[in-house]
């Protein structure tokens, strides 16, 4: 099943300004929310994650039809690698380790910014260039000695 890549989109605005208040904050119940979110949307998918029926359910409706649908495995993978810096975040945040707490949700917080802001989602061409080295890698033809 295809999905309207403006969710994806809607779900890093989301994203950005939770991130943004964990950061202010220092808030590890926050992070552990936004890490949940990134769990579902691994899961059950961008479209079913909170942020994506939100956006389903919400803000769709008041719009045209997308021009095109893009495949959900790219945004998934990203929403993956967002668990990974949360649960890192959360990790340091709880063992006192607040510098490797800053560092992981920075960074989470400027993937979820580039794709917000710019439609440039990191951990999509994380996983579209991870797929053309495994396909490069499939297609090369065996080596023949004479």
């Amino acid at each position: 099943m295809m999905i309207d890549p403006r969710g994806p989109r809607f779900a890093a605005a989301v994203t950005t300004v939770v991130l943004a208040a964990v950061l202010i904050t220092g808030s590890a119940w926050l992070l552990a929310l936004q890490a949940a979110v990134f769990a579902l949307a691994v899961l059950r998918g961008p479209s079913r994650s909170p942020y994506g029926l939100l956006y389903i359910r919400l803000i769709r409706p008041r719009l045209k039809p997308p021009a095109e649908l893009e495949d959900p495995r790219p945004p998934r993978f990203a929403q993956a690698v967002g668990l990974g810096f949360s649960i890192v975040g959360l990790l340091g945040y709880l063992s006192g380790g607040t510098v490797i707490a800053y560092v992981a949700v920075g960074a989470a917080l400027a993937a979820a910014f580039l794709n917000a802001a710019f439609g440039f989602c990191l951990g999509c061409e994380v996983y579209l260039m991870y797929r053309r080295i495994v396909s490069a890698r499939s297609n090369r033809s065996p080596e023949v000695t004479p």
